[in-house]
């Protein structure tokens, strides 16, 4: 860890459906992008959208990873994601057990890298 950079991150998102947030969870742990993907709701949001506030239903994923995952995370739920302008915010992970942080690095390590022999 150089500065202030976190190594590790937890990113959410929500969305407007239960069925959309547990595709875009399981697709992002299948994917390697997330070790864990944790899916909360539904959550009562209140917020500014074209001049008014909204108010919706809405459930949240909330992903561990690596911090050098983020843009292809990132990328995947823009992509995938049914809103318009998808909520992406990622928190730091500042501290937590050695046994878990190391957990998430192993499993988002990409596919070819599992197969390496020496």
């Amino acid at each position: 860890m150089t500065g202030s950079e976190a190594k590790y991150l937890q990113v959410q998102t929500t969305t407007d459906s239960r069925a959309e947030a547990m595709e875009l969870a399981r697709v992002a742990v299948e994917s390697r992008l997330a070790a864990c993907a944790q899916v909360a709701g539904p959550i009562a949001s209140t917020y500014w959208w074209d001049d008014g506030v909204e108010r919706a239903e809405e459930w949240l994923i909330m992903l561990k990873l690596p911090a050098d995952r983020y843009d292809a995370l990132a990328a995947l739920l823009t992509e995938r994601h049914s809103y318009d302008e998808p909520e992406i915010v990622a928190t730091p992970i500042i501290r937590g057990s050695d046994s878990y942080l190391s957990w998430i690095a192993e499993e988002t390590r990409p596919e070819s890298a599992d197969h390496v022999t020496g």
